[in-house]
């Protein structure tokens, strides 16, 4: 059930991202509200992702999990039945709460059913395999439903999949609840929501119109603003949505900034990406999909290897590992263009599926091993907050410098292109105001070729500072994982967040390599 559930909430991550151009021409939206159909779904998954954990903690991860099958279905439903980009995003925000409700719950299913930190680690390479694989069927699922049916159609998928599920969850899926009384934390809540909401507005809105617009610069204060207050809500709340102490664990810590860092690049790249599938290489949804598919396919190959690794080779080397893979796999594609061979590609593509994979699995195994047992729950929750606030981000950040880079470009490259200066004002103008994707629906008589060029040379320099930049926070998530995630800390880590100055335990001699920072014993303790 925690598979399925898993499959079910990422299902709409790439599904989606593959078909941004499609969807940009059947809703007539701009680039930035372009990014709003990505964010709306990721948003209320990173704003709420801490709040549905404790409500599973309180009235039952069950009912939890069969809520979020239920949000899925919904508002697949709706987003399967819009006709406007507004439309659009009020099912994917639905999809969005659904999957807020699955992530947490499903890894707090699997660490309830499987307590032993060594056992579980092999059920939560199972839970991530099941997240790469929604990653890799949802592009080929949404070509082929595009070019045989519409675009709309991509969304048809999790609705007879959630029914079945919350079907049999509700005969097979045992119930459970946290061992101590919990309350959900109101204040936390709404200042983490408001944190995250203002920010990504003031991103996504900054890169369209300016990041020195009032309503930018409001948003973007509001979200600092907010995000003190949560730090300060949850230290003095007796019972935190996030207890603060969880951070006293360096791999803790190390991997909820990895996880934050490193899915805003990761899912900024798939959002850019798919734009240049569809702007540049002019490819159909199916063809961008069997691109994006190396990416996710790969990754669920090599999950299985590093599942079984995972207890003979330090959780740091593997995740440091990979993220240098992934940034030296980012980098080399910024030699692609736009007659780039799917060969030339496709190397680039797997190689950053192997540094993905390696990360994945022991990021989120060292997370919820990192503190005792009952607390497992709100490490999970933690975890995927961090991570989802980084998915909000990417789009948000890289799509606005993207648009940024492509329009300074543009002008130049329109001149080099020997477009005449009164069809290349007019390009920009519509580029400035409806988005990237308008100019290529434009008619522009004999300039139309060189127009079209131009663009996709502009588009190319944009492309380039994203990879570059993605490149460069894969890199910082290594370095801060080679610094935090210490073997050295593990004594540390062995002890509750809270502990404090509890000596740590001996450890026995028969420990398995790269175990050094789950909890053995301490699992049961309270702190």
């Amino acid at each position: 059930m925690a598979c399925l559930g898993v499959f079910v909430a990422y299902l709409p991550v790439t599904t989606v991202s593959v078909s941004l151009p499609a969807l940009q021409r059947a809703m007539n939206a701009s680039t930035s509200q372009l990014s709003w159909v990505s964010d709306a779904f990721v948003l209320p998954m990173a704003a709420l992702i801490l709040t549905t954990g404790v409500w599973g903690d309180v009235h039952g991860r069950k009912r939890v999990f069969q809520a979020g099958m239920a949000f899925c279905a919904l508002g697949a439903a709706v987003s399967l039945a819009s006709d406007s980009v507004q439309a659009l995003w009020i099912g994917q925000a639905a999809s969005g709460l659904g999957a807020a409700a699955l992530l947490p719950t499903t890894l707090t299913l699997i660490s309830h059913a499987v307590p032993d930190h060594r056992e579980r680690g092999r059920f939560i390479a199972l839970w991530a395999m099941s997240m790469l694989a929604s990653l890799a069927v949802g592009p080929l699922i949404a070509g082929v439903l595009q070019e045989h049916v519409g675009v709309r159609w991509i969304f048809l998928l999790p609705i007879p999949v959630s029914l079945a599920v919350l079907v049999v969850a509700a005969f097979l899926l045992p119930d459970s609840r946290a061992p101590q009384g919990r309350r959900l934390d109101w204040p936390g809540q709404i200042t983490a929501a408001v944190a995250v909401t203002a920010v990504v507005y003031g991103v996504i809105e900054g890169g369209a119109d300016g990041f020195g617009t009032p309503p930018v610069v409001t948003a973007l204060v509001l979200g600092a603003v907010s995000a003190v207050a949560f730090v300060v809500v949850e230290r003095r709340s007796s019972s935190p949505m996030l207890d603060l102490a969880l951070f006293r664990s360096p791999a803790f810590a190390a991997t909820s900034l990895v996880a934050m860092i490193s899915f805003l690049g990761l899912i900024g790249f798939f959002f850019v990406l798919s734009l240049y599938f569809g702007l540049v290489q002019h490819l159909s949804t199916l063809e961008a999909g069997l691109r994006l598919v190396l990416v996710s396919g790969t990754s669920l190959v090599v999950g299985v290897p590093v599942g079984r690794l995972m207890h003979r080779i330090s959780a740091r080397v593997m995740i440091t590992t990979g993220l240098v893979v992934m940034a030296g796999s980012l980098l080399s594609l910024t030699g692609v263009d736009a007659g780039t061979s799917y060969g030339s590609l496709a190397w680039r593509l797997v190689l950053l599926g192997l540094g993905v994979g390696t990360v994945l699995t022991p990021m989120t195994a060292s997370a919820v091993s990192a503190v005792p047992h009952h607390l497992a729950g709100m490490a999970a929750a933690g975890n995927n907050a961090f991570r989802q606030v980084g998915g909000a981000l990417g789009p948000a950040v890289l799509g606005a410098l993207l648009t940024t880079r492509a329009l300074d470009a543009l002008p130049g490259r329109l001149a080099d292109a020997a477009v005449p200066a009164e069809t290349g004002g007019h390009v920009l103008a519509v580029a400035r105001e409806q988005g990237l994707g308008a100019v290529a629906g434009l008619d522009l008589g004999p300039a139309t070729g060189p127009a079209l060029s131009a663009l996709g040379d502009s588009f190319l320099d944009g492309l380039r500072l994203c990879l570059v930049v993605s490149a460069a926070l894969a890199l910082l998530a290594a370095l801060v994982c080679a610094v935090l995630l210490r073997p050295a800390a593990a004594g540390a880590d062995r002890r509750s967040p809270t502990a404090g100055a509890a000596a740590p335990p001996q450890r026995t001699a028969t420990a398995p390599a790269g175990t050094e920072d789950a909890p053995a014993q301490e699992l049961q303790r309270t702190p």
